[in-house]
């Protein structure tokens, strides 16, 4: 009777077991389409199927949860030293404002109007990096999607490959799916069998 319990507890392990294993695979294969015209029925992988609306469902999470085009811009900004920006403005401006100026404006004049210019930027710059951030951010996000950029991403990237990296990340989990489904088997078989052999 023990024999018979175990016999029909591993069957149910291994139906279990090749069930979890079985349905991992079919997640990823088959790649192409496989048709069954008699029945209408086609048969392929669950991600390569979707492929396109798992693509746009990452982007969307990734642009909405994660990273936004603002917050990469303020990140940079943010991690960007205002004072040597300000300095490489005024070096800018002050050295195309020599280049600029009429040989006839006299040496001191022309002294105090770029250091009136040097003043202006040293008192406006900040204001002006952070006008000029504002209005790069509100153009950045009407022209870039990070959503877009993710998904098209996700799109262009060879199957095969992702399918690589999906098994190289969950390998484990997918392993404890595997064993999970053959100690399910087992536990049912062992069900099974109790039933038959004690009704």
């Amino acid at each position: 009777m023990i024999i018979k319990l175990l016999i029909l507890a591993s069957v149910g392990a291994f139906i279990g077991w090749m069930t979890n294993v079985f349905a991992i695979k079919l997640m990823f294969r088959p790649i192409k389409p496989i048709k069954f015209p008699i029945i209408n029925f086609s048969l392929q992988g669950l991600i390569p199927k979707r492929k396109p609306e798992i693509a746009k469902s990452i982007g969307e999470t990734v642009e909405n949860e994660l990273l936004s085009i603002e917050e990469i811009i303020d990140k940079m900004i943010e991690d960007t030293d205002k004072n040597e920006i300000i300095n490489l403005i005024k070096d800018r401006v002050v050295t195309l404002a020599e280049e600029k100026m009429p040989m006839l404006v006299p040496s001191s004049i022309k002294s105090m109007i770029l250091k009136y210019v040097e003043e202006i930027i040293d008192d406006n710059g900040e204001d002006m990096i952070d006008e000029l951030s504002e209005k790069m951010i509100h153009h950045a996000t009407e022209k870039v999607s990070v959503a877009l950029i993710v998904e098209e991403k996700i799109n262009e990237f060879d199957f095969i490959k992702l399918e690589e990296l999906i098994l190289t990340i969950a390998s484990n989990e997918l392993k404890h799916i595997e064993i999970l489904g053959g100690i399910i088997g087992f536990l049912i078989g062992l069900v099974q069998g109790m039933i038959i052999l004690f009704i």
